[in-house]
């Protein structure tokens, strides 16, 4: 599908438009339009902090975008007091076609169904006639919030290529402004450092191609982090310089208050919970009780962004984001006597540290973290779904900030190995002379392969019926019959499936040739680059085990089947083999291990061979031929 050729623009730095910059298309150096959909020509950010409750952002950037996959390089939005604003449109001559002004902006709310906000964007809707054009647009921004300052990310997204880019940061002494340096090494950075004021510049930046197993840029390309040891937050002065004050400052300003219950819901919990003594046994018994009460809705108005709603009212209305689910289920625990804490954390499928040399306002999601002896039980109290103790890959393995009163430190909430990833495969198919296959699959899953996969039995029937004839890759399969079980306890996901496929085996010559691993074929390779640019990852390491009878028909007789086979490398491990059970019966025994880690693109081949090995041993055919009367 296209994409639709709306330029969504929220504007936010400084009108003027007195730059005389010829921004004609063919200026563009040849090697910044390699791989690129849009050149960023130029992008001059300069943020003043004068105090604590004040910070100006003036931005100026220009835009050329020479296809319409490279709208998205023209968008920069922020919900913050728009002061002025403005916009020019250039064809590919460099020549002025429109002008936009302040009202030719729009302003709307952000709030969406399951989001409730008082946030509000300037928003350009442009339409563009031809590619490429140039969009140049200048704005300013005042406010009275310092605990965020714009980071300093030059190289932005794939496909973007940067002429010249620069941030510079000023601030008040007073209030102590740091910065953190990520990935230098990248790409050649200039820095400029006076009294009060730090500047970034960088220029020449090719567009980086989107490859296969590449991290998120943000791991590898340079940027740049602000912060203040004195800032402002929604009417709230914060000052930290460590992660323990900045914890004690979360307290006191966003929790304390918040843990008020009725004596009714008091009451209720206690009941509830009965003569249990065991704390995490009680906290499992609230924790049922907040995912059948509560729904997940995201609450963004004013300081609501940071502060969690209070506990009596999510008690009332029966919902709340990450901040009050997490503080509602805290303010429980307290009620039976069970302590708990508040954490803050980067939540997403891409892992992201704290960053524990920078102390700021960080984070994006809040989860509760229970202590149980030496270790902490984590749980993630927005999901209605997820069994207790459990974290997902949205949360795992990454650092969280403890919220104490007198000041909690940065901890890493639970990991899982790459054998904690555990799916178990145990299976039967029976060879029809016909070469067609009946036969059943039993598998366990485990980890994060059970964090894939228990939303299955959620799953209306046609729906799974597709995923698993996508994803056994079978051909002619149908899908006989389906059972699923979600052991929460374990947890483990069970499933249970009757299939059959006609024509699995190739027929030819008296023989039947067909690959011996039906249900568990590794069949992707990653694409060979000529010269690969980006550093790859394996995110998550994960462990198959699969042991599979086969039934022979009668009247054939093993004329070849696969080799024994074992090969490791730094990437994981591989190992089959084919055991002959009787006459007309072989078992089939598979182990696959992938290793979590990130690499440097001269290993990306290596890593290539190694799938390309696997997908080629997975695909290993057994040949029975017909006897003879």
């Amino acid at each position: 599908m296209k994409q639709v050729a709306t330029l969504l623009v929220a504007l936010f730095s400084f009108c003027g438009f007195s730059q005389n910059n010829n921004f004609a298309v063919n200026l563009i150096p040849d090697n910044l339009k390699q791989n690129a959909n849009a050149v960023v020509r130029l992008e001059r950010i300069n943020v003043d902090v004068s105090s604590q409750r004040s910070v100006t952002i003036k931005r100026y950037r220009v835009v050329t975008v020479l296809n319409e996959y490279g709208l998205s390089a023209t968008s920069a939005g922020e919900a913050r007091n728009v002061r002025s604003i403005g916009a020019v449109i250039y064809n590919a001559a460099g020549e002025e076609i429109k002008k936009l002004r302040r009202k030719d902006f729009r302003e709307y709310s952000a709030s969406e169904g399951y989001e409730i906000t008082d946030d509000r964007y300037t928003v350009l809707n442009y339409t563009p006639t031809t590619y490429p054009f140039t969009i140049a647009y200048e704005s300013e921004i005042g406010d009275s919030n310092t605990a965020f300052l714009p980071q300093w990310d030059p190289s932005g997204q794939m496909f973007v290529s940067v002429e010249k880019a620069i941030m510079t940061v000023t601030a008040a002494p007073e209030l102590k402004l740091k910065y953190k340096e990520c990935n230098f090494a990248a790409l050649p950075i200039t820095k400029e450092e006076h009294a009060n004021r730090i500047s970034f510049s960088a220029s020449g930046i090719e567009a980086f191609k989107a490859e296969q197993f590449s991290p998120s840029m943000e791991k590898f390309m340079p940027r740049v982090l602000f912060g203040l040891d004195k800032f402002y937050l929604e009417g709230v002065d914060g000052h930290a310089e460590t992660w323990e004050q900045f914890s004690s400052w979360l307290y006191s300003t966003m929790l304390v208050g918040s843990d008020v219950l009725s004596t009714e819901t008091v009451e209720k919990i206690k009941g509830l919970v009965g003569g249990e003594k065991d704390p995490i046994k009680k906290a499992k018994i609230i924790y049922q009780y907040v995912q059948d009460k509560c729904r997940y809705v995201s609450i963004q108005l004013g300081i609501g962004g940071w502060k969690p709603m209070r506990a009596k009212d999510v008690d009332r209305l029966g919902y709340g984001d990450c901040k009050a689910l997490t503080n509602y289920t805290r303010t429980l625990l307290e009620a039976v006597g069970v302590p708990s804490y508040y954490a803050v954390i980067y939540g997403g499928t891409e892992r992201q540290d704290l960053q524990s040399d920078f102390v700021s306002m960080q984070g994006n999601h809040i989860i509760l973290a229970i202590p149980n002896g030496e270790k902490l039980v984590w749980l993630e109290c927005t999901s209605q779904t997820i069994p207790f103790a459990f974290l997902g890959n949205f949360t795992d393995d990454r650092l969280a900030l403890l919220v104490k009163p007198s000041g909690g430190g940065l901890v890493r909430t639970t990991s899982y190995s790459e054998i904690e990833n555990l799916q178990f495969t145990k299976g039967n198919y029976s060879v029809t002379p016909e070469g067609a296959i009946v036969g059943t699959i039993e598998r366990q899953s485990y980890g994060l392969q059970y964090n894939d996969r228990y939303s299955l039995t959620q799953t209306p029937a046609e729906d799974l019926n597709d995923y698993y004839k996508k994803s056994l890759h079978i051909n002619n399969l149908k899908i006989k019959k389906t059972s699923l079980v979600n052991d929460k306890e374990k947890p483990e996901l069970k499933e249970n499936i009757l299939i059959e496929a006609a024509a699995y085996a190739v027929e030819g010559g008296g023989r039947l040739i067909f690959p011996i691993n039906a249900y568990n074929q590794n069949v992707s390779v990653p694409v060979r680059y000529r010269t690969r640019n980006n550093p790859f990852e394996i995110s998550v390491g994960f462990t198959d085990r699969d042991e599979v009878t086969i039934n022979l028909p009668e009247g054939f007789n093993v004329e070849a089947m696969p080799e024994k086979q074992h090969f490791s490398d730094k990437f994981g491990e591989y190992s089959s083999e084919c055991i002959v059970l009787s006459d007309h019966q072989l078992l089939y025994k598979r182990t696959l291990a992938y290793k979590e880690g990130a690499y440097d693109k001269a290993d990306y081949e290596n890593f290539r061979k190694f799938t390309e090995q696997i997908a080629k041993a997975d695909n290993s055919k057994l040949v029975l031929l017909k006897s003879k009367l």
